[in-house]
């Protein structure tokens, strides 16, 4: 065996952008509902985002759903946005940006479904340390927050790839459970995107760290 590894491609960094959408449409599986109903959340402070509630029956299933997800995506985009700051390859950078902008905007709908359900929207906390007393499956503890907040570089691209794989994990977890139990047509939808979209995002991280262990992840 070769005493080193070469590196036969490289891929172009991503350019995913980091903004996140105020305005968002809830769809249901089947399409758009016309009978909709309105829904101020607030969103950083005094802003607030009109988010349309397509009514129909929704179970506690739902209601958990939401309430631990919510959760769990402020984590995620708490520890995205360290990536600004600290990562080393664009690459890491760019995933943390489109793991921001995807999340985001889905914190503002489910927010809405339970002001909407006359549910408790979870208060937001420090650090994206959740604030509930349920488990979630792959959060991280104060101690790995804290970390991946002091690392910089390729240790932090390391950290940041190894934990949110395991967190990613977690959300896809939680979505099945939804999508076995829930009731509330757009949160199975969403259930299903958040399936999707991270499945196929532990396969591009998993890469990423397969690279940089063999010293190939460049900006």
């Amino acid at each position: 065996m070769s005493s080193s590894i070469r590196c036969t491609s490289r891929k172009t960094a991503l350019t995913w952008s980091a903004g996140v959408a105020v305005a968002v449409v809830v769809l249901t599986a089947g399409g758009v509902s016309s009978a909709t109903a309105s829904v101020a959340v607030p969103v950083s402070g005094s802003v607030s985002a009109s988010v349309s509630v397509v009514p129909g029956a929704h179970s506690a299933a739902d209601v958990t759903f939401a309430q631990q997800m919510i959760v769990h995506h402020r984590q995620a985009v708490a520890m995205s946005e360290l990536a600004a700051s600290r990562a080393h390859s664009l690459k890491v950078e760019g995933l943390a940006a489109k793991i921001k902008a995807d999340q985001g905007p889905q914190i503002i709908r489910m927010s809405a479904w339970l002001r909407a359900w006359g549910q408790q929207v979870p208060a937001p906390t420090a650090s994206g340390m959740p604030g509930m007393h349920q488990p979630m499956p792959g959060m991280m503890s104060s101690g790995e927050m804290a970390k991946m907040m002091a690392a910089s570089g390729p240790a932090f691209d390391r950290l940041f790839l190894t934990m949110m794989i395991r967190h990613h994990e977690g959300g896809v977890q939680m979505a099945k459970t939804e999508r076995l139990h829930g009731e509330y047509g757009p949160a199975r939808a969403m259930a299903q995107s958040i399936i999707a979209s991270q499945t196929a995002q532990i396969a591009q991280m998993k890469t990423l760290l397969g690279q940089g262990r063999h010293g190939c992840l460049r900006h």
